[in-house]
C-alpha cells in the first residue's frame, strides 16, 4: 500500500470519527485515536510520538465516560427512576433508526415514557425526560470538543 494510501486511510479515519461524535452507531473518538495511530506508524512514529498518542488515548477515554456519564447525571439531578433510565437507553437505540432527530430526542421521549410508567406523574416524566436530554446534549458537546482537541493534539504534533 502506498504512503498516500495510508495517509488517505488516516484522514478517512479521523473525519469519521468526528462524524461518529454525533452519531452514537460509529464510535468516534475511537476512530479518531485509530487514525492517529495510524498516521504516527505511517511517520515511523518520529513527529507523533508514544507520548502523544498515549495523551490521545487518555482523551478518547475521557469522552467516553464523559458521554456516558452527563446524561445519566442528568437524569440522577432530576430523580429519574431506574424504568426512565431504561427508557432513555431505549430511545437512543431507536434513535438510530432515524438519523441524527431521532439521535437527538428519542432519548427524552424514552426518559419522559419510562418515568410515567414508573411513577403515573406527567410533570415529573416531563422532568426527568428534559434533564435526560440536557445530560446527554452535555456529554455530546464534551465528546466534540475533546475530539476536536484530539485532531488538534495530532496536527500540531504532526507539523510542529
Amino acid at each position: 500500500m502506498t504512503t498516500a494510501l495510508l495517509w488517505i486511510a488516516c484522514s478517512a479515519l479521523i473525519v469519521v470519527g468526528l462524524a461518529g461524535t454525533v452519531l452514537p452507531a460509529l464510535p468516534g473518538t475511537v476512530l479518531i485515536l485509530a487514525g492517529t495511530v495510524l498516521g504516527a506508524w505511517i511517520d515511523d512514529f518520529t513527529r507523533v510520538g508514544v507520548g502523544t498518542l498515549a495523551a490521545l488515548g487518555v482523551l478518547a477515554v475521557l469522552a467516553w465516560v464523559l458521554d456516558y456519564v452527563a446524561g445519566l447525571l442528568g437524569a440522577k439531578k432530576a430523580g429519574a427512576s431506574r424504568q426512565a433510565l431504561v427508557g432513555a437507553a431505549i430511545g437512543t437505540v431507536a434513535g438510530l433508526l432515524f438519523g441524527l432527530v431521532g439521535v437527538l430526542f428519542l432519548p427524552l421521549v424514552g426518559a419522559a415514557a419510562g418515568e410515567y410508567l414508573a411513577r403515573r406523574n406527567q410533570a415529573q416524566a416531563v422532568k426527568v425526560g428534559v434533564a435526560t436530554w440536557l445530560g446527554l446534549l452535555v456529554g455530546m458537546l464534551a465528546k466534540v470538543v475533546i475530539a476536536c482537541v484530539m485532531v488538534g493534539i495530532f496536527v500540531v504534533a504532526l507539523v510542529w
